[in-house]
């Protein structure tokens, strides 16, 4: 079924509605979807022990100098 098939038996459906019940349709604009922001890897304990070990080796080589 296509989009515009969709549509238009949507519209028989609602004017069936409204004839047969004597109701209201309300339609409404479908919503956005939200945005995606860029997925980040949470740091672990290892990552966080690399770093430290990271900066102590240049502060080591900093001092050195």
């Amino acid at each position: 079924m296509t989009k515009d098939e969709l549509r238009a038996e949507l519209e028989r459906q609602a004017q069936r509605y409204k004839e047969v019940y004597g109701g209201e349709v309300t339609t409404y604009a479908a919503q956005r979807d939200p945005e995606r922001k860029p997925w980040r890897k949470k740091p672990s304990l290892l990552d966080k022990s690399f770093e430290r070990e990271l900066e102590k080796i240049e502060k080591e080589r900093n001092e050195g100098v």
